[in-house]
């Protein structure tokens, strides 16, 4: 099975080039990133029948009640992020001769979980991993001891969710909290319709798995809450397409490890949907985060559909924005987030008073500027496609526009001295710094003024 592209429009790839899209064009986007995970999860099956799997007959007994169940069930599944990543690396392992790595019997998780979605009866067989089974975008149950090798799974629905019978013994599954062997994902709601679940139990939640938290208090989930509802009041204040875009490809919190200074944020390929963040630590640094990682999974999911820079070549470039010297596709990736960044301070600014606004003012000017730099190395750098550089042209053009907002000069002196400080302390400290001294002196505009009163 070859994974094909399709193409994306000219009107979204346009859209996407200037920093914004809406939800239309993050539909367009997500629509890909489904096909794409059914055609895996249809690959894992090919691959295991022509690897000759032991469990290659399991898992497309699986594959056919899934195409059975309904579809908006199926798709919820689906769309859960760790149901992708799973997919993915079974498929990756299965075709690079490393079966062992993945099961694609575990393909009855996401059976079970769409079964109880779509409130059907089913019986499904599973190979069985340590005491836990876990049904993507639902929970995990904690199995039975004595069971070796594979559990059948039998779902009876019960209206809300539905009754497990494994190995002799039963089991509650309930969406909407914990129970005896059941430990529910729970949600955080946004607006009606739209709630965002904490995976903090998923094995395939985030790529690195020493990153991630463990299971969250009630406690914590309930300040996560506070700072989410004042984070999306500020979205839905100043910032709309966001919190479109956010509402149209977010699905997924992972919460992950708090970094010695400051907080951090994340975002991976294989996770599309997913924001992994350390806890937050107020709602403007929450809406922010929302900012920078709606870029992210935007543009990686661009990349899926259409090259845009050319395969590594070994070169490394300056990024103002990290300590690591950087490949083509990695400035891209932080360019296109901290236009994000920039575009956000721009909005956010004239709601903020004091220190707040003073050192919004100050990511503005030092993001704009440190974003607008970059687009020059990657246009000069040979390392885009044809359509990579129509793409970043459109993003220096975007950044260039935002050059237009007045800034107190105090603002811009603080920006401009933090940004002198990190290239010395880049310098002082890679072992590239030769190689990529000529290109982190110029090529970015100042034209930072002084603030209207």
């Amino acid at each position: 099975m070859k994974l094909i592209p399709r193409q994306v429009s000219d009107k979204t790839f346009t859209e996407l080039a200037a920093g914004g899209g809406g939800a239309e064009a993050v539909e367009e986007l997500r629509a890909w990133q489904r096909i794409k995970t059914m055609m895996l999860v249809r690959g894992v099956v090919e691959e295991s029948r022509e690897t000759d799997h032991p469990h290659a007959e399991l898992a497309a007994r699986t594959y056919r009640l899934l195409v059975e169940l309904e579809p908006p069930a199926v798709d919820d599944v689906l769309r859960h992020p760790a149901a992708g990543a799973w997919a993915w690396r079974a498929y990756r392992s299965l075709r690079g001769g490393t079966p062992a790595e993945e099961d694609p019997g575990r393909l009855g998780t996401l059976a079970v979980a769409a079964a109880i979605r779509a409130q059907k009866a089913c019986e499904v067989r599973i190979p069985v991993r340590g005491r836990t089974l876990m049904l993507p975008s639902l929970g995990e149950v904690t199995l039975p001891s004595g069971l070796d090798g594979a559990a059948d799974v039998a779902v009876r629905p019960d209206g809300a969710g539905a009754v497990l019978g494994i190995g002799g013994s039963v089991v509650r599954v309930d969406p909407s909290g914990d129970g005896t062997g059941w430990r529910a994902l729970h949600g955080l709601p946004v607006v009606p319709g739209f709630t965002l679940v904490v995976d903090d139990l998923d094995p395939y939640r985030w790529p690195n798995g020493g990153e991630v938290e463990t299971r969250m208090t009630l406690q914590q989930r309930r300040t996560w809450q506070s700072r989410l509802n004042g984070a999306w009041r500020i979205l839905a204040d100043n910032h709309w397409t966001v919190a479109e875009e956010v509402t149209a490809a977010i699905r997924v919190l992972t919460p992950i490890k708090q970094p010695i200074f400051g907080q951090k944020s994340a975002s991976a390929s294989e996770t599309f949907g997913t924001i992994a963040l350390s806890a937050p630590r107020h709602s403007l640094g929450f809406a922010a985060t929302f900012a920078h990682e709606i870029q992210h999974a935007k543009l990686r999911a661009l990349t899926d559909m259409v090259a845009l820079t050319r395969p590594d070549d070994g070169r490394r470039y300056y990024a103002p924005w990290r300590p690591d010297p950087r490949p083509a596709y990695g400035l891209l990736q932080g360019v296109y987030a901290f236009l994000g960044v920039a575009d956000f301070w721009r909005r956010q600014i004239g709601a903020e008073r004091g220190a707040a606004a003073f050192r919004g003012q100050v990511e503005l000017v030092r993001w704009r500027e440190g974003a607008h730099l970059v687009t020059g190395t990657l246009l000069e750098s040979g390392s885009l496609t044809e359509r990579g550089r129509e793409f970043v042209t459109g993003v220096r053009c975007a950044l260039e526009s935002l050059f237009q907002e007045p800034v107190d000069l105090a603002a811009a002196g603080q920006a401009h001295r933090e940004a002198a400080w990190h290239r010395e302390e880049w310098l002082r400290h890679s072992a590239h710094a030769g190689a990529v001294r000529g290109q982190i002196g110029g090529g970015s505009k100042s034209q930072s003024t002084r603030r209207p009163s």
